[in-house]
C-alpha cells in the first residue's frame, strides 16, 4: 500500500485518503489548504476514531445514511466510508454553511465509495 494514502494508522482503524484513477484526492486537498487549527481538530478526530475505534459525540462523528459517516471538526465536514480490514476511506471534504449536508457532497462521497470498491476488486486501486 501506498504511504501516501494513509492519513492515521491507529490501533483500531487505519484511516486513508481516497485518490481517484487520476492520483487526485480532493479530501486531502482539502485538507492541505486549511489553517494549522483546523486540522489539529480533524487530526484529533483521527486519532479517537483509529485509536479508540469509536467517537461517541454526534456532533463530530455521524451516520448519514447509504454507509457514509462524517467526520465533523467545525466548521469542515470529511466524508467517509468503512472498509473491509479495518479501514477508513476519507473521500472527500467541504466547509458547512447550511444546516443540510449538500447533496453533491453526498453523491460524491458514494462515487468515490462505488470506485474504490471497484477498484480494490480489481486490484488496481493501491498501484
Amino acid at each position: 500500500m501506498a504511504e501516501k494514502h494513509i492519513a492515521y494508522q491507529g490501533d483500531k482503524f487505519t484511516i486513508e485518503w481516497y485518490f481517484d484513477k487520476h492520483g487526485k484526492s480532493l479530501a486531502f486537498e482539502y485538507f492541505e489548504k486549511l489553517p494549522s487549527s483546523r486540522k489539529k481538530k480533524l487530526t484529533h478526530l483521527f486519532y479517537l476514531l483509529g485509536d479508540v475505534g469509536k467517537i461517541f459525540n454526534e456532533e463530530k462523528f455521524r451516520y448519514e445514511g447509504n454507509q457514509i459517516y462524517a467526520l465533523k471538526p467545525t466548521p469542515d465536514r470529511f466524508l467517509c466510508f468503512f472498509f473491509d480490514g479495518s479501514k477508513i476511506i476519507v473521500t472527500n471534504a467541504y466547509e458547512k454553511k447550511s444546516t443540510k449536508m449538500p447533496a453533491k457532497e453526498k453523491e460524491k462521497a458514494l462515487k468515490a465509495k462505488e470506485d474504490y470498491k471497484k477498484r480494490c476488486k480489481g486490484g488496481i486501486y493501491y498501484d
